[in-house]
This record gives C-alpha cells, sequence and structure tokens, in this order.
C-alpha cells in the first residue's frame, strides 16, 4: 500500500467478515477509501479499471450482507473484481495484478476460496451458479449463491438458456444484472426503490407464496393466469416482465451506488426469498474518478496511468499493432469489393472494426456478446454471396466452435476469419491465450488455416481472404506490434497452400508457422555460426500444406524442427502427420515440433512467456543441439 492513501476503514478490513462489523452508516466512507485503493493500484499494474469502479458499492454491500465464502459469489464478466479482491485477503497484493507470479485480472478458483469459480470469458454466470444452487439443494446445505452479471453480458444466449433453466427448476438463485451501460432501464429515483424495498419485503413475498398456493386449488391452467396476470401488473411498475415470464422474481431497477437503496433489498432477498430472484441495479462505470467517468471506453482497460491527471503511460511501438494493420487492409480491401461486410462480437476497436464502421456503417455489424450468433450470422450472409469478415479473438472463437464446424465448414460457405490475440497475450493469461485456434481449425475438412509472420504478410493474408471464394478461411495474427518491417501499398493475393522460402541451408531446417519467424532467423544466425547450414521456411499456411516445400526439407536436411505459437496438436501435427504417411519419417529424419506447453500459463511478459516456452531463439537452437546431440562441439547453448 502507498503511503500516500489515507484508509482507516480498509485498514480494519482484510477479509468480509471484517467488513461486516463496520457500521452501515459508515459505508460511503469505507466505499471512498476502496476506490481510492483500486484506482492507485490500476494505475501502478494497468488492468481493467471503468467495471470494477462502478461495482465498488455493489461488491461491499453483498460481503456485508452474505456470508461469502459460504455463500457463493459469482462476477460475470471476472474483470469487475478487482475490489472484491481487495476485500477478500488480497489487498497486500492487489499491486501485483496481471503481473508475473501475481493475482490473476479475473476470478480465479486456485487464488482464493472467494473466488468459486473461474470467470473470464462473459455469460457464464448464472448457469454456474445455478449448478451451485442445485448442488446445495441436493447437499440440503442452507447456502446463498449471488450471480453478478453486466448487462453486456446478459445479452449473449448462454445467459437467457440459463435463466430459462433457473426459472424452470425454481431453484434458490440470486441474479443480480449490473445494468451500467442504460441499455436496459434509465437512472432510477426515491419510487423505485421504495417500490424494490416492498416488493422484496417478508410481507409482499410472503402474501405472494400463499396467493400461489390458493390458486394453486383453482387448477393448473386457471393458477397459472392469475399469477400471469399480476406479475404483468408489477411488471408493468418495476419493469421485469421478461425476466417474469422465465420464472424470475424481478427487483429493481435501484441505484447501484446508494447503500440505502442496496442493503435493505438484499437482506429481505437473503431472508425471504425461496425461488428465483433477479434483481437490477443500475450503476456507472468509472464511478469515483473523473477521467474514467468522462470515458468509459477509454478507461475499460488502461496501461499504467497518472492518478492525478488520468494520462495513460504509452509505449513507443516501433511498427503499427497487428490490429491496426488487420484494420486498414481490411477498409482497403472494402473500398475494392461492395460485398465484403464485417462482423465482430461486442469488441469493435479491439478488432479494428471501428475503422470500418467509421467508413462503411452500414457494412459493419457488432452482434454484441453472441460469438455462435456472429459465426451464423456471416455464414447466412455468405450464403447469399457476400463476403463476411468474422473477426474474433482466438479465445472468444472457441465459443463459436460448433457453428463454425456446422454451419459453415460443412457447408463449405466462404466465411472469412480473421483471428486476433493468436499465441500469448501477456497479461491477461491463460483464459485470453489464443492456443487452439490452428487445431480446432485446421482438423476441419476444406478449411483454409493461414498464420501471418509478420505485419506485411498480415496485409497479404487480408487480400488474399477476400479474393477466397471456395471455402472458409482464416488467419491468425498475436496482439502488439508488428516486427517492423517494410509495408505494401496493398496485400498481394497468395497462392493458397504455398510457403516461402527465406534462408536456404544443407543440415537443419526450421519451419515456422506465424510470428516465430523472427526468432527462426534470428537462431539460424547461431546455428550457422556453430557450423550447422541452416534453412528457415515461413510456412503460410497451417492447410493446405506446402506438401512439396515439406518434402524437399525432410529429403534435404537432417534435422526438421516446425515452431509455431499454439498448442499441441496444431501445425506440427499436421506436418508430422503427412511426413507418417509420405514414409520420410523412414530415413533418419530427426523432427522435433515446438509449440505451446501442454500446460495452462499464467501472464508473465510476452518475452519471459517465449523464453519458458522454448519458443525463443535460445531455445530453438537449444531443440536442434539435443536433437543432433552437438554438445560435444564445446558451444555453450546457455549462451546462445
Amino acid at each position: 500500500m502507498t503511503s500516500k492513501l489515507n484508509t482507516p476503514l480498509l485498514d480494519q478490513v482484510t477479509f468480509p467478515s471484517d467488513l461486516r462489523k463496520i457500521d452501515d452508516k459508515d459505508l460511503p466512507q469505507f466505499a471512498r477509501e476502496l476506490r481510492d485503493e483500486m484506482i492507485d493500484a490500476v494505475s501502478v499494474t494497468g488492468g481493467h479499471l471503468g467495471a470494477g469502479l462502478g461495482v465498488v458499492e455493489l461488491t461491499i454491500a453483498i460481503h456485508k450482507v452474505f456470508n461469502t465464502p459460504d455463500d457463493r459469489l459469482i462476477f460475470d464478466v471476472g474483470h469487475q473484481c478487482y475490489p472484491h479482491k481487495i476485500l477478500t485477503g488480497r489487498r497486500d497484493r492487489i499491486r501485483t495484478l496481471r503481473q508475473e507470479g501475481g493475482l490473476s485480472g479475473f476470478t480465479k478458483r486456485a487464488e482464493s476460496e472467494y473466488d468459486p469459480f473461474g470467470a473470464a470469458h462473459s455469460s457464464t454466470s448464472i448457469s454456474a451458479g445455478l449448478g451451485m444452487a442445485v448442488a446445495a439443494e441436493l447437499g440440503k446445505t442452507d447456502r446463498n449463491v449471488i450471480a453478478v452479471i453486466g448487462d453486456g453480458a446478459m445479452s449473449a444466449g448462454m445467459a437467457f438458456e440459463a435463466l430459462n433453466n433457473a426459472g424452470a427448476l425454481d431453484a434458490r438463485l440470486i441474479v443480480i444484472l449490473n445494468d451500467n451501460d442504460m441499455s436496459i432501464a434509465p437512472p432510477t429515483g426515491a419510487m423505485s426503490a421504495y417500490l424494490a424495498r416492498l416488493a422484496s419485503g417478508r410481507t409482499y413475498m410472503g402474501m405472494r407464496e400463499i396467493g400461489k398456493k390458493l390458486t394453486a386449488y383453482l387448477g393448473k391452467n386457471i393458477d397459472r393466469a392469475i399469477t400471469r396476470a399480476v406479475e404483468h401488473a408489477r411488471g408493468y411498475v418495476t419493469g421485469g416482465t421478461m425476466f417474469e415470464e422465465m420464472g424470475f422474481y424481478h427487483i429493481g431497477p435501484i441505484d447501484g451506488h446508494s447503500f440505502d437503496h442496496l442493503l435493505p433489498v438484499l437482506r429481505n432477498v437473503r431472508d425471504n426469498s425461496k425461488g428465483p430472484v433477479l434483481i437490477h441495479v443500475v450503476t456507472q462505470k468509472g464511478k469515483g474518478y473523473a477521467p474514467a467517468e468522462a470515458a468509459a471506453d477509454k478507461y475499460h482497460g488502461v496501461n499504467k496511468f497518472d492518478v492525478i491527471t488520468g494520462a495513460q503511460a504509452k509505449a513507443k511501438p516501433n511498427a503499427p499493432s497487428y490490429t491496426a494493420v488487420f484494420a486498414d487492409a481490411l477498409v482497403e480491401e472494402a473500398r475494392h469489393d461492395d460485398e465484403i461486410v464485417g462482423i465482430t462480437a461486442a469488441m469493435p476497436s479491439g478488432t479494428g472494426l471501428d475503422k470500418l464502421h467509421d467508413i462503411f456503417p452500414e457494412r459493419t455489424f457488432d452482434v454484441g456478446i453472441a460469438e455462435q450468433h456472429a459465426v451464423t450470422f456471416a455464414a447466412g450472409l455468405a450464403s447469399e454471396g457476400y463476403k463476411p469478415f468474422c473477426a474474433l479473438y482466438s479465445t472468444f472463437l472457441q465459443r463459436g466452435y460448433d457453428q463454425v464446424v456446422h454451419d459453415v465448414a460443412i457447408q463449405g460457405l466462404p466465411v472469412r476469419f480473421p483471428i486476433d490475440r493468436a499465441g500469448f497475450v501477456g497479461a491477461d493469461g491463460p483464459t485470453h491465450a489464443g492456443s487452439f485456434d490452428v487445431g480446432f481449425l485446421a482438423s476441419l475438412p476444406g478449411f483454409v488455416v493461414m498464420a501471418a509472420a509478420d505485419e506485411a504478410e498480415l496485409k497479404h493474408m487480408v487480400r488474399t481472404a477476400a479474393a477466397y471464394d471456395d471455402g472458409p478461411i482464416s488467419f491468425r495474427y498475436p496482439r502488439g506490434e508488428g516486427v517492423g518491417v517494410v509495408m505494401p501499398e496493398r496485400g498481394e493475393i497468395l497462392q493458397i497452400g504455398k510457403g516461402r522460402m527465406m534462408k536456404e541451408g544443407s543440415k537443419v531446417a526450421l519451419l515456422s508457422l506465424g510470428t516465430r519467424l523472427a526468432d527462426c532467423l534470428l537462431a539460424a544466425e547461431d546455428l550457422d555460426a556453430a557450423g550447422l547450414s541452416t534453412t528457415v521456411v515461413d510456412a503460410r499456411f497451417a492447410k493446405p500444406l506446402d506438401v512439396d516445400l515439406i518434402r524437399q526439407l525432410a529429403r534435404h536436411h537432417e534435422v526438421l524442427v516446425t515452431v509455431e505459437e499454439g498448442a499441441i496438436g496444431g501445425f506440427g501435427a499436421q506436418v508430422m502427420h503427412f511426413l507418417s504417411n509420405e514414409g520420410l519419417l523412414d530415413h533418419g529424419l530427426k523432427i522435433r515440433s515446438l509449440a505451446l506447453p501442454d500446460a495452462w500459463v499464467d501472464q508473465a511478459k510476452p518475452e519471459v512467456m517465449y523464453q519458458h516456452a522454448g519458443l525463443d531463439a535460445k531455445g530453438i537452437v537449444a531443440t536442434v543441439f539435443k536433437a543432433l546431440a552437438h554438445n560435444h562441439l564445446g558451444r555453450d547453448i546457455a549462451a546462445l
């Protein structure tokens, strides 16, 4: 904790049991201190700021009212959880957020008993909470389960599937809808707060239960008709008819920054509710920090920043970011082809599609947090002759995989998949690493799978995808800046399934897919210096493979090393399968496959992650020496 902060109340709290000793009247001051602590911590580490600031009072109120960790609290998405971490025994480590060896930027089961469910992707909390609630019923355990879900996360199909199931099961589940974008309801005042307290109170809930029992004697149809009429009437006043139809008792909207509103409602629900309840809470992103209140989008995720001015630290890039290169290249192709459209799932700025929207708004679609829908929506466009670019992060494309298989690949529809954040993602850790896309796409018949080695290659692949109409095609690229190569004015159309020779040698062949190419070239310099003449190839394609080039490498080199920034079972597996079936492993070829470790890799700086994975130049050289058992050369491999 920095010495400049004055936090006398917060200093008394290490765990929620300590918070429960704080008097209700002191909670506003406690919230100010917690907010100051969070702002100060994130200014040091960077991370998600706005969402956490918006739930300070809500987080305090939940831990104050409910008996966590025995009562289960799930955050959705987990980037709201920084205040929660400070209150649950992790304040002394809060300035290690997203750092190597430090706290995760999301909830994480292995980190604390107060994190009963890990959440870094959205819209999972109601399903998980329902599972926990049913488990409590089966185990005859008296326990509350609280799921805090944002209004954006509530837009996903999975959330509605869970709501529907929870209502049908009549499980004891409390869902708190954190409406921080006013996308569902406008700010509310004293009358709505009074109605919420009344509707959540023992008298109303008790009368509701008695009424349900009485109408049950009238028969199922009459009972349902009366119940629906009553709840519709209440829904018109409080605005919750949709949730009531799904079987939830709806309360709110209430002011999520007012303890006078939050505490009585939460206590009433804790003490009186029987089945599923949904509490609608209105909050403000960035609450309590003027720069974040003024620009919620810019302060959603931040670099290190100056607390006084709000100015964020920005590294001086040596080259444009891959995301920016993709965005500019897509805009260029869209100028040449009116059938190109862009699709994103709630990540317009993250994927760069905001640039396409600025110029071609009618051809750019943000479908919300709904990756499954995004993929099939793109398939529908492709079936009518359009050229959809469905731009998703690798980690989020996983959520739409069934649609990729069933709705795109089996039908051979030419949907283009730009895959951002491929490979390691540094501080965001294993939940956001783009590890699996090559493996799960290259296994699909008829799918073209590309990976850009640098920013110029990315421009070529955008144009290649735009021109390709014979089926689905993808191209992956990492987070961060390019390597600084000379950029073409416009990309070229690549020959499908053909790699490029970067350097020719005679003994060792390094076959790279994607952005590990630069390290392969550095490794080749060291290997050449050690007397091992080295070939370097940029594969470009994981599928279809450049089989002629791979045959040449296998027949004319003693060692062949495949290098990729993806999970085991991807590009290296494709190459090994081909070599095995061709009989090219029968004559002493030493083949090694470098890929991401078969483990969940926690957050760190990318260069550290590459080093630990053996995917930097030093690791590549060590792999070659080990394959050749060349330690006898007297060269200190560790010094390479």
